[in-house]
């Protein structure tokens, strides 16, 4: 991108619109092109001038902030950064958002939000710079819906077969497949995990999330997966046919129990700037593991993951990285493939594939 990032701001929050404007516009890098109370009057208004990212409250008269992105998405793909409260309600939300294409989000308080703004205005340009290096891609054409099932045959085995009562649930898993990934990650997650069968090896995720949307999250993927997908708690089981997601805030280690792998939900300092962050899960899992682990990591900023992902190499697990085409952003992957630490770099949608021939292999 050349010349400054032309930011979009769309907020009904008169005092957002004005603080985020000081905010932003305080970064020689970055320029307001405009404002809007809602997403009718900003259509309007960018016809003139398209903007580089589209900062986009969710809550908003007129036509809703999903609406709205669901329809750019659609007809102009944007990089688009949600602005959305740390509560449960704005945690779904965020979900469909980062579903349906956002790039990223940004969380506010329902209340003392000018002040907090103000003071996380290192972050707020942070995470503009972030979505401006990103590629915006239009997964709602390919995703299913939340409330969607992962087809009429996986729907009849649900029915007959509950997750949590399954066969493939008791089985401890022998082997471990361990997925790191950031920008981008919830959509390729839920394109990947949705691909998978219900008895698949175990799998151990970190996906970069603030605390309250890992469980939200988590809970959107069961909903849609013939996997078990639930926010790990300390302690739980590394089973078949599982996915256990790194809560926010809290680091992920694999441990071994005698013939059994747990894992270990605990607190720290932040590693790489994250909490929960790939290196620390990746690392573990290179420690008790050989060729018995499967490494991947996927779209994301930064380079948390990379060192880990060698470690797992070195120690004679399959690692493999999504490729720069079908990334939102190639961060973590080429960092990762510049320390060595890759076998093979694969396309997202071929992701599964390497699962399942890993999960067959003896």
């Amino acid at each position: 991108m050349t010349n400054r990032i032309k930011v979009f701001i769309v907020d009904d929050s008169a005092v957002v619109r004005q603080v985020l404007t000081g905010v932003l516009a305080s970064d020689p890098q970055i320029e307001i092109i405009g404002t809007a109370a809602d997403p009718i009057l900003a259509q309007e208004k960018m016809v003139s001038e398209w903007p580089d990212v589209i900062v986009l409250d969710v809550e908003m008269p007129r036509m809703d902030g999903i609406t709205f992105l669901k329809k750019i998405m659609a007809e102009h793909p944007t990089r688009v950064l949600i602005c959305s409260t740390l509560t449960e309600t704005g945690a779904a939300t965020t979900m469909q958002a980062l579903a349906a294409g956002a790039v990223g989000f940004v969380t506010k308080p329902k209340l003392g939000l000018k002040s907090f703004l103000s003071d996380s205005s290192s972050e707020m340009i942070r995470a503009v710079k972030q979505a401006a290096q990103a590629t915006p891609r239009n997964f709602g054409r390919i995703l299913p819906s939340a409330s969607a099932t992962v087809g009429a045959s996986a729907q009849a085995t649900a029915q007959a077969v509950p997750k949590a009562a399954s066969t493939s649930m008791a089985e401890s898993s022998n082997k471990i497949i361990a997925i790191g990934t950031s920008t981008g990650g919830t959509q390729a997650l839920e394109l990947l995990l949705t691909s998978l069968p219900r008895v698949c090896p175990g799998i151990v995720i970190v996906q970069h999330m603030p605390e309250k949307f890992t469980a939200m999250f988590a809970e959107r993927l069961n909903s849609i997966c013939e996997l078990e997908v639930r926010e790990a708690k300390n302690g739980d089981r590394v089973n078949m046919g599982r996915a256990l997601i790194a809560p926010g805030g809290m680091h992920m280690r694999l441990l071994r129990s005698g013939a059994f792998f747990n894992v270990e939900v605990c607190d720290g300092p932040p590693v790489n700037r994250h909490k929960p962050s790939v290196d620390v899960l990746f690392k573990s899992v290179a420690a008790l593991t050989r060729d018995n682990a499967l490494g991947i990591i996927m779209t994301g900023m930064g380079d948390d993951g990379a060192r880990g992902l060698r470690e797992m190499h070195d120690a004679g697990a399959h690692t493999i990285a999504q490729d720069e085409a079908s990334c939102v952003v190639f961060g973590m992957p080429k960092e990762a493939i510049k320390l060595g630490g890759v076998d093979r770099i694969v396309s997202l949608s071929n992701i599964a594939a390497e699962i399942n021939h890993f999960s067959k292999d003896s």
